[in-house]
C-alpha cells in the first residue's frame, strides 16, 4: 500500500509540471481571448493564483462552494470571493459578468444530469466563456496520478481507492467524486463553443470557450485588422493549436 509519504512526494514533484502547465494554458486564454482591463469574470470553482499570469487588470469574481475558505493572494486583479452552487446560480443575472471561466471543475460537480445543469448555467449567465477539464487520453491521471486511471475496470479503482482512504480519506473522496469528460460530451453540452485540444505528446485537456457577445468589446478596447471585429465562435470548430 502506498503511504502518504509517497503521495506527498509524489505531489511536490508534480507541482512545478502542474503550475507550468497552469502558467502556458492561461497564457493561451490570454492570446485567445485578450481580456481587457476592468473586464468582469466568473471564475467557477476557481482560486486567485491561476490569475497571475494574466497581465490586463481584471474584475474577477470566485464563487466556490460553502466551506471553501477565500484563499489570501496579492494580485494586481480586483478579486472578490462568494459562496454559492455553480450549477444553480440564481443570484447571477444575464449581463453581470463579460466572461465565465472555469478550470477543472465541470468533473467535479456531479454526474451527466449536474454537468448538464452547469453547462446550462454557464451559457445562461454569459454566452462568453472558456470550460477546461483533463483529457482522458493523458496516460497521468490530473487527480490521482495514476497511469490510465480511467482505463482500469471499475472493481480495480474502487479497490484501490478503498486502500487509500485508510490514510487519505478526504483525498480518496475527491478521487472518488471526479468524472471524465470527453469531448462528444464537451461539445455536446456548449453546442455554440469551440473545442480546443491542449497536447503535451497526447492530448493533456479539453477546453471549450466561446467569445460570442464579445465583438462589441474586442471593438471598443481591442481592434482586430481594419474593420476592428474579432473572430467569434459561432459554429462548433475545433482548435489544436
Amino acid at each position: 500500500m502506498l503511504k502518504y509519504s509517497t503521495f506527498d512526494f509524489f505531489r511536490s514533484l508534480l507541482m512545478p509540471f502542474s503550475n507550468f502547465m497552469r502558467r502556458r494554458r492561461q497564457r493561451k486564454f490570454e492570446k485567445i481571448v485578450q481580456p481587457y482591463p476592468g473586464m468582469r469574470v466568473l471564475d467557477l470553482g476557481g482560486q486567485p493564483h491561476i490569475w497571475d499570469f494574466v497581465s490586463a487588470p481584471l474584475k474577477i469574481t470566485c464563487l466556490n462552494l460553502p466551506g471553501i475558505a477565500d484563499v489570501e493572494h496579492q494580485s494586481h486583479h480586483d478579486i472578490e470571493y462568494v459562496t454559492g452552487d455553480a450549477c444553480k446560480m440564481p443570484e447571477i443575472e444575464p449581463g453581470q459578468f463579460d466572461f465565465v471561466f472555469s478550470n477543472s471543475v465541470i468533473e467535479h460537480v456531479g454526474d451527466e444530469t449536474k454537468r448538464r445543469q452547469f453547462a446550462q448555467e454557464v451559457q445562461r449567465v454569459c454566452p462568453s466563456y472558456w470550460v477546461q477539464t483533463p483529457s482522458i487520453l493523458f496516460p497521468i491521471e490530473a487527480h490521482c496520478g495514476m497511469p490510465f486511471w480511467w482505463f482500469y475496470p471499475r472493481a480495480i479503482r474502487s479497490h484501490l481507492m478503498s486502500r487509500w482512504e485508510r490514510k487519505l480519506p478526504s483525498w480518496t473522496e475527491m478521487v472518488r467524486t471526479t468524472s471524465i469528460v470527453r469531448a462528444k460530451e464537451l461539445k455536446s453540452l456548449f453546442p455554440t463553443g469551440t473545442l480546443r485540444v491542449e497536447w503535451l505528446v497526447f492530448p493533456k485537456s479539453l477546453t471549450m470557450y466561446s467569445l460570442a457577445g464579445f465583438q462589441r468589446k474586442y471593438t471598443q478596447h481591442l481592434p482586430f485588422g481594419k474593420t476592428g471585429v474579432s473572430p467569434r465562435a459561432d459554429k462548433p470548430a475545433v482548435a489544436t493549436k
